[in-house]
């Protein structure tokens, strides 16, 4: 009894001493990201000042408004004229520069408070989390009450499947009841939308869709092969991703555009029909299979290194086989996204819309970088640069209700804004680098965004992030 009792205490103290150090790495990879806490008391907080001399793209309409003048007041935009009179007020002469809606990116994967920097250094001022974890509803509480500097943030709940779909990064369901249940869970947590996933049968399908309509969230749809393609139209699911997923679940494979013809008549028959293509993160095996030193390049080094170290090599493992394998894979691959390519056109033609979304935060697609990517891909597929932009701003905040406050540049709405050199409806690619970003109305300077990007790059906070994932992984068992 007494050896027993010793080998309690010494089991206890090593747990004690496992968690506090768990708390340490946690706490040092907090203090690294401080450079993103918002300190109201600072003298260069400001969400209230006239922007003057700026062309306006309201993206509400395909115009650019002229010379005129912006009121932002208390993170809002208040007024927008030609000339417009407020007493004892900041001006920001935007010397004749572009004012635009700050892009969404509709489908990403956060990892850490770093990858926040990046996003907004490449003008992403709001997100769409789909792989919803616990770190993630801590985070969108910090965002939510302004306490540190970051893109609008929303998140999904955990990814949900059937019981066949085993793996650690999928929630496994095997009752209707059980579905339901989860759901209402996710809702009370804080969870903003649900996540559908590959693997989803009938019967729990048919639960997710009911309780999600009682409860009151919309859900994101990853197209399940267990129920027919049109079982994704359906007035609570309000956007559908991954282009891929037209082709290798309904066209099972194959690139033959007249069998393509009546999957986007089903679509587009369906009006409130919303595609979230991610064409860049399919585009990026092809990359991994042309250039087998991807792994060792200054890109990567933007990416969570828990990632990189497993999901990265992994993926990049995976596909290096496979050409090694068979040396005809790299073609089909690059055939695949060329039709992807298609799929886009075709949605576009038949007025479905889409939204921006890149998958973000996997395999070698970056955080905040890949966006400018998705977009040469819709313009490669045929959209205008009106019609491109749209993608990232008005299309994507009409897409739920609580997008509704972004996306265009209109009096009540938040903003989120860029301020660019030229006019991207002329030249897309000046939205890579923004003179400035407005978040609520706090302008962060280029100067100030390029130092995210280096403060993100190389990080080391391996041992946070696993942790952050293993307390995933015991909240979804």
């Amino acid at each position: 009894m007494k050896i027993f009792k010793r080998l309690l205490k010494i089991f206890i103290a090593l747990i004690g001493a496992m968690a506090i150090t768990a708390l340490i790495i946690l706490w040092i990879d907090s203090r690294k990201t401080s450079y993103l806490k918002i300190d109201k008391d600072e003298p260069t907080f400001n969400d209230t000042y006239l922007i003057t001399n700026v062309n306006v793209l309201p993206m509400n309409i395909d115009t650019v408004l002229v010379n005129k003048m912006v009121h932002i007041k208390d993170g809002i935009i208040n007024k927008i004229a030609d000339t417009i009179q407020v007493d004892d007020i900041q001006i920001l002469d935007a010397k004749n520069r572009y004012l635009t809606p700050g892009l969404i990116d509709m489908h990403v994967h956060v990892w850490d408070k770093y990858e926040l920097g990046i996003y907004l250094s490449n003008g992403v001022t709001a997100v769409r989390n789909l792989w919803g974890m616990p770190m993630h509803l801590r985070l969108k509480k910090e965002i939510e009450s302004n306490e540190i500097v970051s893109p609008s943030f929303f998140t999904t709940g955990p990814k949900l499947t059937g019981p066949e779909f085993i793996g650690d990064d999928n929630l496994n369901l095997y009752l209707p009841d059980e579905a339901q249940e989860k759901i209402k869970a996710y809702k009370e947590s804080g969870y903003d939308f649900i996540k559908t996933y590959n693997g989803l049968p009938k019967d729990l399908f048919d639960a997710v869709l009911i309780q999600a309509r009682i409860s009151d969230m919309d859900i994101v749809a990853h197209p399940s092969q267990k129920v027919p393609f049109s079982y994704h139209l359906n007035p609570q699911i309000k956007s559908i991703e991954h282009a891929e997923d037209i082709v290798q679940q309904s066209l099972n494979f194959d690139l033959d555009t007249l069998k393509l013809r009546p999957i986007i008549d089903t679509i587009a028959v369906y009006k409130d029909a919303i595609y979230c293509p991610t064409i860049t993160v399919f585009n990026n095996i092809y990359q991994m299979m042309m250039n087998d030193s991807i792994l060792d390049t200054k890109n990567l080094t933007y990416m969570n290194p828990l990632i990189r170290m497993v999901d990265s090599k992994n993926q990049f493992e995976r596909w290096f086989i496979a050409k090694q394998e068979d040396a005809k894979t790299i073609d089909r691959i690059k055939s695949q996204h060329d039709f992807h390519l298609t799929i886009v056109k075709k949605l576009h033609e038949a007025g479905v819309k889409i939204i921006c979304g890149t998958d973000a935060g996997i395999g070698v697609t970056l955080p905040g970088f890949s966006i400018h990517k998705e977009l040469k891909f819709y313009k490669e597929a045929g959209l205008s640069n009106y019609e491109v932009l749209k993608t990232a701003t008005v299309n994507a905040s009409t897409t739920h209700d609580i997008l509704n406050s972004l996306g265009t540049i209109e009096e009540g709405k938040i903003a989120n804004l860029l301020l660019l050199e030229n006019n991207p409806l002329l030249t897309l690619s000046t939205l890579e680098n923004p003179t400035s970003v407005f978040i609520k109305g706090r302008k962060l300077e280029r100067e100030t965004l390029v130092s995210f990007n280096e403060k993100a790059r190389n990080r080391k906070n391996l041992m946070a992030s696993a942790l952050r994932y293993l307390e995933n992984l015991a909240s979804v068992k």
